[in-house]
């Protein structure tokens, strides 16, 4: 593979996990903002119907309630559960659809927006991203996601998954919150970026800005659906061809030696060999996930053991730029060192200067 050869020559984290219990939805809300999103008055909202049933009211008890016919014993069949997508105090865990098109409903009478009649859209979210912290300093910043301008030009509802060819709704986290939505224009425009399509700078647009130089100080790049290695609409050759052509890409770009480029994933989908994760807080983290630091400044032939998670690429951002941390880094930081954790590192062991 590519990627292993990629992490022969620079660095391998082999601590690393996933930020969130769950899936891919939680886990790129937690890389925009280390937290879980939330769902105001969600009892008496159209997706009450989508809160979890726990087996007891103990607050800390977070099994789910089996459904009255489920099988007594996984001897006996699969077991079965009831709607997860919601906790009884309303965070929302699995996946929801965003507030804004492109999303899986249409308002008819606002086309920029979901229809919030649906119970699987979530409403539009207020809290702190880092776009927030890095914006508050006059630093640039985009996400850039391979098919988004593919999926807005879409006309219909999408009822399927994958929603559209080449693009997952909720692998979108910014599209999430309300000061990048429709009704904040240019921010959406300066920070929502189109990746394009396909490998060529002709029609990838992240790839056109690596050849320009055109980089902002902080970008995020999510490859078209079928170039993310997720299993059943992806595959690991065609994802792992399509990194290591971006890695070259800016290995070429006149901004390389001022980069340093962090490949991981959302969840990997347990392609990864398991180790317990340390004990944190609520949310995580997860399970361990792959993580390479690619960088002029990145160790070489390295792995690096130190403990990391989705919420340390996070860490590296705000130490870089010299940015006050997030409100869901510091809770885990204090649940970690209380259950006899060290904190998460900010991936600067990766480097040498």
């Amino acid at each position: 593979m590519r990627l292993w050869q990629l992490a022969r020559e620079y660095t391998l984290c082999d601590n690393f996990f996933q930020g969130a219990f769950g899936g891919s939805f939680l886990n790129h809300q937690y890389l925009a903002c280390a937290q879980a999103p939330f769902y105001p008055d969600v009892k008496t909202s159209p997706a009450k119907g989508l809160i979890a049933e726990l087996m007891s009211d103990d607050p800390t008890d977070s099994r789910l309630k089996p459904l009255a016919d489920s099988p007594a014993s996984a001897l006996t069949g699969i077991p079965k559960f009831g709607p997860s997508q919601i906790t009884p105090d309303g965070y929302a865990v699995n996946t929801m659809q965003p507030p804004f098109w492109p999303s899986a409903s249409r308002d008819p009478q606002r086309p920029d927006y979901a229809d919030a009649s649906k119970a699987n859209v979530l409403p539009a979210q207020k809290h702190a991203h880092i776009g927030d912290k890095l914006t508050e300093k006059s630093i640039d910043w985009a996400w850039y996601a391979g098919g988004w301008q593919f999926a807005i030009n879409d006309q219909k509802d999408s009822t399927e998954f994958p929603p559209r060819p080449d693009f997952q709704l909720h692998h979108q986290p910014f599209n999430y919150f309300e000061n990048l939505g429709p009704s904040h224009p240019d921010a959406r425009k300066q920070h929502l970026r189109d990746g394009g399509l396909g490998d060529s700078p002709a029609t990838n647009h992240f790839l056109a800005d690596v050849q320009a130089g055109k980089l902002p100080p902080v970008a995020f790049y999510k490859p078209q659906g079928n170039m993310n290695m997720h299993a059943g609409y992806s595959d690991v050759e065609a994802g792992d061809r399509h990194i290591a052509h971006i890695i070259d890409q800016l290995q070429r770009s006149p901004q390389w030696q001022n980069s340093v480029v962090i490949i991981t994933f959302d969840e990997n989908g347990g392609w990864w060999d398991p180790v317990a994760p340390p004990k944190g807080d609520r949310w995580g983290p997860g399970s361990r996930i792959p993580a390479l630091v690619i960088s002029p400044f990145a160790r070489r032939g390295h792995v690096d053991n130190t403990q990391y998670d989705t919420g340390s690429i996070l860490r590296f951002i705000s130490r870089v730029h010299g940015l006050p941390l997030l409100d869901g880094l510091t809770a885990r930081d204090q649940a970690l060192v209380a259950h006899g954790h060290q904190k998460m590192g900010d991936l600067t062991a990766a480097l040498q200067f």
